[in-house]
């Protein structure tokens, strides 16, 4: 894969024989659903250790903002903030099943599987979250003021106010991942919970019954330890975002990678796939514009583009026309790279190129986010110039060149030039009269939270624009579709047990965050339902694995009064 992890070793599940540890507990991934799942089995009284494929800790949530949506959250509730569970499942199933969406059905045109998770998250993030912020591992900040992404729909009753921040993120909410990650693992050291990092997880343990009792890792030196669970396994290792074979085999689109922890290859779906697992949701991803430039190489400090900066700024095809609303949520914004063009045989907006000029340069500029203009002194290696339109123009076409292997050979078109002058004409006619009748920019509340960096002018009639400079210089780059995380993967229940194709539990084994399926489909509900979630079905993996344990007690002592 080009990122120093070791190749993938067959996932069969193998006896559990000798063993260099046991516990109570083995909870598989070090980030924004491991460590959780860890803590709130560690408050259950087990003893837990957590497995980390990485060097370090943290995995994608450290370089997430680390937003978690949290419906009916107490901070809602404390300022008079209704959200109901039928508003909230509404909600999310107009938008997860779009072509399934039943006003009138019980289940709302959902399957009972998507039903019941969507219910899980209602009934359980908020006291997921408060039990975290009551240990004082994740206090939180509450986000009144940010609005769902589809706020102006009828669904949505709750629009703003399900969003928390951990306490202590900057104000401008980018390095919320960092916060979490480090508070997160002084609470595991705190409260005793053993975290072991080089540690990659490739084989389940079974016993002669097929119930998952631990699992196999190989240590940085390649030596391996097993591990035995007393009472069962969590996988919360991320999707398969770094595994070529699977986003060519399962997406439904061609991205180029994304930003998820370099580690994210989809192990959990070889090892649950070995023990029967049953397979939910391959083609879906939680997706973002990225750069081009940094997908390929495979940089491992890629951040997906959550909000474009610049407002005089305007995206364009390799034809020079904009095809798209620039200030879109990011998931959405990302869909655009992957219409077909049946006449051609092509992706014609496979790769984008965003322009600005110099004072979205002097404004704009950030090092947040993933945006492409980036401040003096930071790395700009992505930036195309030039002093006039046609100079850029020809730097881009130069530039494009270099990725012709990746890209199917696309090219800019002869008359991108030409065409690129009358986009920006069009653009800066909108941009003066504050109306975009092309794209509708600026038209959404979700799109003045993702403006990024502007300079807001007094007399401007539409902040998300303002006029491109009709003298250079002038900058671009080169914009892809990518994955922030997939979202596919084994299929769980409410409990976070893994299922087999008859939708009965693997015993032992339990899946939490981007490794395992998400009942959020083809949606992003609002900024954290990525995070939201994912603590909700850790709280609920944790109680599961006790509960199933306690089931297991009285036959376990029957068994041995028996011998």
């Amino acid at each position: 894969m080009g990122n120093g992890i070791a190749p993938r070793e067959s996932a069969a599940p193998a006896q559990a024989t000798s063993v260099d540890r046991e516990v109570d507990v083995v909870v598989v991934g070090a980030g924004g659903g491991g460590f959780p799942a860890a803590l709130y089995s560690r408050w259950l009284g087990n003893e837990v250790v957590v497995l980390e494929k990485a060097a370090e800790v943290g995995g994608t949530a450290k370089k997430a903002a680390f937003w978690y949506w949290v419906p009916n959250n107490e901070a809602m509730k404390s300022a008079g903030m209704a959200d109901t569970k039928e508003d909230f499942l509404r909600y999310v199933a107009r938008l997860s099943r779009p072509q399934a969406y039943d006003a009138n059905d019980p289940k709302l045109g959902l399957s009972d599987w998507d039903y019941d998770l969507c219910e899980a998250i209602y009934d359980n993030a908020s006291e997921a979250t408060q039990q975290l912020s009551q240990k004082n591992v994740l206090p939180y900040i509450h986000c009144a003021a940010v609005p769902d992404y589809w706020s102006e729909i009828p669904e949505d009753k709750a629009p703003y106010g399900r969003v928390l921040l951990p306490d202590g993120a900057r104000p401008t909410m980018s390095d919320g991942g960092e916060v979490a990650v480090r508070r997160f693992a002084e609470a595991a050291q705190r409260d005793g919970v053993d975290v072991l990092a080089s540690h990659r997880v490739q084989r389940a343990l079974t016993d002669p019954s097929g119930r998952v009792v631990g699992v196999e890792a190989t240590r940085a030196d390649g030596s391996r330890a097993a591990f035995r669970a007393r009472k069962g396994v969590i996988f919360a290792t991320g999707g398969f975002t770094h595994n070529v074979e699977l986003r060519r085999n399962f997406l439904n689109v061609p991205v180029y990678g994304g930003c998820a922890a370099p580690t994210n290859e989809g192990d959990f779906v070889y090892i649950a796939s070995a023990l029967g697992a049953q397979l939910r949701n391959m083609n879906y991803a939680w997706m973002c514009p990225v750069s081009l430039e940094k997908a390929v190489k495979q940089d491992p400090s890629l951040i997906g583009m959550f909000s474009v900066a610049g407002d005089s700024m305007i995206w364009v095809n390799k034809t020079g026309r904009r095809m798209v609303n620039e200030k879109l949520q990011y998931n959405e914004l990302a869909q655009t790279f992957f219409s077909w063009d049946g006449i051609n045989c092509e992706y014609p907006n496979l790769v984008q190129i965003q322009v600005w000029d110099q004072r979205s340069q002097d404004h704009s500029a950030s090092d947040e986010y993933g945006r492409l203009i980036v401040p003096p002194g930071e790395d700009d290696s992505h930036v195309i110039k030039g002093e006039t339109l046609d100079e850029l123009a020809t730097n881009i076409g130069r530039r494009l060149e270099r990725y012709e292997s990746v890209t199917g050979g696309l090219r800019l078109s002869d008359d991108f030039a030409d065409n690129l002058r009358q986009s920006i004409e069009r653009f800066n006619g909108y941009a003066r009269t504050g109306v975009d009748e092309e794209h509708h920019r600026g038209e959404r509340p979700v799109q003045f939270l993702f403006n990024g960096n502007v300079k807001e002018e007094p007399d401007s009639p539409n902040v998300t624009m303002y006029p491109i400079s009709e003298s250079g210089p002038y900058y671009a780059a080169l914009v892809a579709g990518g994955t922030l995380d997939t979202k596919g993967g084994p299929k769980t229940n409410r409990h976070g047990q893994v299922v087999n194709d008859q939708d009965e539990p693997i015993p032992g084994l339990y899946g939490v965050g981007n490794c395992v399926a998400s009942a959020s489909a083809q949606a992003y509900w609002a900024g954290g339902a990525t995070l939201g979630p994912i603590l909700a079905f850790a709280y609920l993996a944790a109680q599961a694995i006790d509960k199933e344990s306690e089931s297991r007690a009285p036959a376990t002592q029957q068994a041995a009064v028996a011998g």
